[in-house]
């Protein structure tokens, strides 16, 4: 099986007519994404070269085509009307790309969507791939393997990574996801990490986290309170000092918390192994299955 996406998903592209949502959307659309329209304002009853079909709102898109889904490809300043959109329009899930959206206006939307049942991916996400069913992002689908492996990362980059080395070594995955790098986003680890332990088809979850925020070590606690699923992690930023952003907007040690060293005793605690580099983490999956 696999989490959010599968066959099944119908997905917009709001913002499809400019040059990243245009450009991944024929990506998308080429792994087997059923991408049933786009939106952008003022462009409604065209198409795109490739025959997708364009419209001015979320409303028309989803009334058109029964849209499930939708990816935001729209600058910063407008991408939280365009979740305010999608979720007014009836999608149950909406993958948000786009990065540096002010917290407030975060804030103030996330909310919004849960109210209406629609789950926000992100934002300053990588998106979702369920390999061998469909993807909904930026997520290079050439390096995917369909297997029982969940991902959940909050690195774009790093998921790469990790999965091609998984994916080199033989072990495939149900489905990777990258929750954003955000210090807000609409569906965190933890919540993450319930879905997959939902799956059946899903054996093992590898955590990819970074410092900044607590997330990890409530990961930690909840493996230590019996969750289902065998779990490997590997933290980013052991190096990085305090008061210093690095890279995230989420990824910053303030307070004298949110450091590597503690996440990664956390998880040892936990039981959980941890990999010193990306590199290592085939290695220790390959152990847990």
């Amino acid at each position: 099986m696999s989490i959010l996406v599968d066959k099944g998903t119908r997905l917009i592209v709001q913002g499809i007519t400019g040059r990243d949502g245009g450009f991944h959307a024929k990506q998308m659309a080429a792994y087997g994404t059923k991408v049933v329209g786009g939106v952008t304002p003022g462009k409604g009853g065209t198409k795109t070269e490739d025959g997708v079909p364009v419209f001015d709102s979320m409303e028309d898109a989803v009334r058109e085509t029964g849209a499930n889904t939708s990816v935001i490809y729209v600058p910063a300043a407008f991408a939280a009307d365009a979740i305010y959109e999608a979720s007014d329009a009836g999608v149950a899930l909406v993958v948000c790309i786009a990065e540096g959206i002010p917290v407030r206006d975060m804030v103030s939307v996330l909310p919004y969507a849960r109210e209406r049942g629609t789950r926000v991916i992100g934002p300053n996400s990588p998106g979702v791939i369920s390999p061998g069913k469909t993807k909904v992002g930026i997520m290079p689908g050439n390096i995917h393997m369909e297997g029982g492996v969940g991902v959940i990362s909050r690195s774009g980059t790093l998921t790469y990574e990790i999965v091609y080395n998984l994916t080199r070594n033989g072990i495939g995955q149900s489905t990777c996801l990258g929750i954003g790098g955000d210090p807000i986003v609409g569906t965190n680890l933890l919540e993450a990490m319930e879905l997959f332990a939902a799956d059946d088809e899903t054996e093992a979850v590898v955590l990819i986290g970074e410092i900044g925020g607590n997330d990890e070590e409530q990961a930690a606690l909840m493996v230590r309170n019996g969750y289902p699923k065998k779990v490997a992690a590997f933290i980013a930023g052991r190096t990085a000092p305090p008061g210093k952003r690095m890279g995230h907007a989420g990824a910053i040690v303030t307070g004298g918390t949110g450091t590597a060293a503690d996440k990664v005793k956390a998880f040892e605690e936990a039981g959980v192994p941890v990999a010193a580099t990306p590199g290592e983490m085939a290695g220790i999956v390959s152990g847990l299955l």
